[in-house]
C-alpha cells in the first residue's frame, strides 16, 4: 500500500474543494496540500449532473469565488460554464495540479498520539488502496451520494416499455426529439428539464405530488451589463455580488417575516407569466414560502412552454406504471415514452468514507457542529457546509477563510491541534439543516450533525452573521481547545 504524505489534505474537487484548495494557495502559499477526487474532471455536482437544461438556481454573482469573480452577465449559468469557471479558477491557481484523481475516500482515522489523520483511498480504476497522513483534513464532499439518486418505489415500475431516466444518470446523447416525456418532480431539476426538454420532445408533463413556488428571474443582469460600460470590471462585481446577496437575505427574511405577503406576491408573479388558461392550484404550494428553496427559472422558459401548449403541469400521485405510461391515482393514464424520475438525491456526509477518532467510529449524528465549519470532538477537521438558503459557495469562502486563519493561529502560538469541546451538553434532536422541509432535507435528519441549542453548536444560515464571527471573532473563545507537540491532553485558552 502506497503511503503519501501532505500537511492539509482537501477530499473533493467540486466548487468548495477548490475554493478552499485556491484560499490556500493565496493566503499560505508555503503550505504544503493536497486534494483527492473520485472523479476524473473538475467541478463535483457540475461534473456529475449533465441532464438538459441544466444550470444554478443561484445567481452567479453571490454562486462565484469572491476572490474570482463570475464575470459574465447571465444570472442563472448552464451547468458546462460553471464547470468549466471552476476548471478556469483551479488552472489559474495552479491547485489542479495538487488534485489526484480517481481516489475514493473510503476511511479517515485521527491518531492523538502522533496528532496526524491516517486517510485511505481506494484507486477505482485498478483497485489499490493508498494511505495519506496529514495533520489537517478538509473534506468538501456536499452531502448527497454521487452513486445513486433518490428514486421512491413505483408500482408496476418494472412493466414500463419505455425508456427510465434519472437525473443524476442522463445517459451520453440521449435522444428525445418526438418522444412523449413525463417528469416526475417539482423541485428545481424538474422546473429545468421540462423547457429543456420541450424543445424537441413531442410533449412533456410534468407530475408532480405538489407545488413548489417557482420564481422567474431575468436570464441577464441588465444593471450589471450597464455598469460594464462605464466602470471597471472589479468594482462591477463587487457591486453586483453587494446588491445580490443583500437581495438574497432580504426575501429570505420578507418570506419568514410576512409569508402571506410573500406568498401573494410570488403567486401573482407566476399568474402573470402563464396567463388565464394555466390552473394556479398548480403552482399554490401548502406550505409558506422558504419553507423549501425557491425554483427559480431564467425568463420563466417554464411558463412559456406552458403557455405555448408545449408542455403542461399535472397534480396527482402515481397508481402504477403501465407499459404505455402511467396510471394515476386519480384514474387518469399519462402516455409516455420516456420517464424522468426528477424525485431528489440520496443523502450521505463525507462522501461515504468513516471517520474514526483514535480508531473508535464517529457518527456525525451524535456530534453537534461548531461555528458550522469544524465538529464537535474531531481534532483538525474542517467540514465544508454551503449555505441552503443563499448561495452555496458564500459560506465555502467564509469557512475556507476562518481555516487559514485558524491555521495560521496554530503556527503562531505553537500548537498544532484544535478541537471544539462542548463543555455545556448543547446537543439537540434538531439536524443542521431543520430549517427547511424539503424532502432531501427532511432525509438529511438521519446523516447529517446535529444542532445545538445555542451557538456556536448551532448553524445559522445568515452569511452577515457568520461574516462576523468567522472572519473577524477571536480565534481562543473558550470552546475550540489546542493541543502541542508531544501533548497527550488538550487544553483551553
Amino acid at each position: 500500500m502506497t503511503t503519501h504524505r501532505t500537511d492539509v489534505l482537501v477530499i473533493g474537487a467540486g466548487v468548495a474543494g477548490i475554493g478552499v484548495a485556491c484560499r490556500l494557495r493565496r493566503a499560505l502559499p508555503g503550505r504544503d496540500f493536497a486534494i483527492l477526487e473520485r472523479r476524473a474532471g473538475i467541478g463535483g455536482t457540475w461534473d456529475l449532473f449533465r441532464y438538459p437544461g441544466i444550470r444554478s438556481d443561484s445567481d452567479m454573482f453571490s454562486f462565484g469565488y469572491r476572490f474570482r469573480p463570475w464575470n459574465g452577465t447571465r444570472v442563472l449559468a448552464d451547468g458546462e460554464s460553471i464547470r468549466d469557471y471552476v476548471t478556469a479558477t483551479a488552472r489559474e491557481y495552479g491547485v489542479d495540479k495538487a488534485i489526484h484523481h480517481g481516489l475514493r475516500v473510503l476511511a479517515a482515522d485521527w491518531s492523538s498520539e502522533h496528532q496526524r489523520w491516517t486517510v485511505t483511498a481506494l484507486r477505482e480504476a485498478t483497485g489499490e488502496r493508498e494511505t495519506w497522513v496529514c495533520s489537517f483534513l478538509v473534506t468538501c464532499t456536499g452531502y448527497y451520494d454521487y452513486d445513486r439518486g433518490h428514486l421512491p418505489e413505483f408500482p408496476g415500475a418494472e412493466r414500463f416499455e419505455g425508456v427510465r431516466i434519472h437525473p443524476q444518470h442522463w445517459p451520453r446523447d440521449f435522444d428525445h426529439t418526438g418522444k412523449r416525456v413525463v417528469v416526475i418532480g417539482s423541485g428545481a431539476t424538474a422546473v429545468t428539464l421540462v423547457p429543456a426538454l420541450a424543445d424537441r420532445a413531442a410533449h412533456v408533463t410534468m407530475l408532480q405530488r405538489s407545488p413548489s413556488y417557482v420564481l422567474s428571474v431575468p436570464s441577464v443582469d441588465r444593471i450589471t451589463a450597464w455598469q460594464q460600460r462605464f466602470l471597471p470590471g472589479p468594482l462591477v462585481a463587487r457591486m453586483t455580488r453587494r446588491r445580490n446577496i443583500g437581495l438574497q437575505r432580504a426575501l429570505f427574511r420578507t418570506a419568514r417575516r410576512f409569508p402571506r405577503a410573500t406568498r401573494r406576491m410570488l403567486l401573482a408573479g407566476v399568474r402573470r407569466a402563464v396567463g388565464p388558461r394555466i390552473d394556479m392550484t398548480h403552482f399554490s404550494p401548502a406550505y409558506d414560502p422558504w419553507d423549501e428553496r425557491l425554483c427559480a427559472v431564467p425568463d420563466g422558459d417554464l411558463f412559456r412552454v406552458l403557455r405555448e401548449g408545449r408542455a403542461d403541469v399535472v397534480t396527482d400521485t402515481v397508481e402504477t406504471f403501465t407499459p404505455t405510461g402511467i396510471r394515476l391515482a386519480s384514474g387518469r393514464e399519462l402516455a409516455a415514452d420516456v420517464v424522468v424520475t426528477a424525485t431528489g438525491l440520496n443523502l450521505q456526509a463525507f462522501g461515504g468514507a468513516t471517520i474514526s477518532v483514535d480508531g473508535e467510529p464517529r457518527d456525525l449524528q451524535d456530534v453537534c457542529t461548531y461555528k458550522s465549519v469544524m465538529l464537535e470532538g474531531i481534532p483538525n477537521l474542517a467540514w465544508v457546509f454551503g449555505y441552503t438558503n443563499a448561495s452555496w459557495t458564500l459560506k465555502v469562502d467564509l469557512a475556507a477563510a476562518y481555516l487559514v486563519r485558524l491555521l495560521r493561529h496554530l503556527d503562531a502560538t505553537g500548537r498544532t491541534v484544535a478541537v471544539p469541546v462542548d463543555h455545556a451538553a448543547n446537543a439537540t434532536d434538531e439536524g443542521v439543516v431543520d430549517e427547511l422541509t424539503s424532502g432531501y432535507i427532511r432525509r438529511a435528519k438521519d446523516v447529517m450533525p446535529r444542532q445545538g441549542r445555542e451557538f456556536p453548536w448551532r448553524m445559522v444560515m445568515d452569511y452577515h452573521h457568520d461574516r462576523k464571527v468567522l472572519l473577524s471573532d477571536p480565534i481562543e473563545d473558550g470552546v475550540l481547545a489546542f493541543g502541542g507537540p508531544g501533548s497527550a491532553r488538550l487544553t483551553g485558552p
